[in-house]
């Protein structure tokens, strides 16, 4: 189903935010502060399929990925069969790539087994920046890093833990979406909304 374009209100933006389907992404979900594990395992499962392809390619698929991974509940995805991957590898909502697949069940195992340790992957993940985000504040976007010490460590301990797809890049994208790391441009508007203090 295709939105309406977004209007040209005049307001800044980061400069990837054009369309249809990325303004409403960047103007009401990028950068804002998550909390919950659902969306947390629905954020890792999305950046590791996009991992080679762009953003705006998983995010078009991302109501098909919710319908084929369980409305992304880990409990849930962590009991899939062979039989299931199978069918899912068969599933044009979603990106048909095998190990992505099998590493979003491998994932959800992992996930939970997270949150036995620390209460919940919210308080695990939020403990690498000492549970305050990080503000940062770009001018432009080839300031904007692809990685960052906090990821280089987030990725070496998720992987540690039995996680896949879980590079320092993709661990980043994470945590900018997440809102754990503020990285809207100043000359964004979203920038003063989310930081009014910066």
């Amino acid at each position: 189903m295709s939105r309406p374009e977004p209007a040209d209100d005049g307001r800044r933006r980061c400069d990837w935010a054009r369309g249809e389907w990325l303004v409403p992404y960047h103007d009401t979900e990028w950068g804002v502060a998550v909390h919950d594990d659902r969306r947390h395992f629905e954020y890792m499962t999305l950046e590791a399929a996009q991992a080679g392809l762009s953003w705006l390619t998983v995010l078009k698929r991302r109501a098909g990925y919710r319908r084929a991974f369980a409305g992304f509940d880990p409990r849930r995805v962590a009991r899939f069969t062979p039989a299931e991957v199978a069918t899912l590898l068969e599933d044009p909502r979603i990106i048909r790539n095998r190990a992505k697949v099998e590493a979003t069940v491998a994932n959800a195992a992992a996930f939970l087994a997270v949150q036995e340790d620390r209460g919940s992957f919210d308080a695990y993940l939020w403990d690498f920046v000492d549970h305050a985000p990080v503000r940062n504040r770009w001018h432009t976007v080839d300031q904007v890093p692809a990685s960052s010490p906090v990821a280089e460590a987030l990725s070496a301990d998720l992987r540690r833990r039995g996680f896949r797809f879980v590079g320092p890049t993709i661990c980043y994208a994470h945590l900018q979406a997440a809102g754990v790391v503020l990285d809207h441009l100043t000359t964004c508007f979203r920038h003063r909304e989310l930081d009014p203090g910066g």
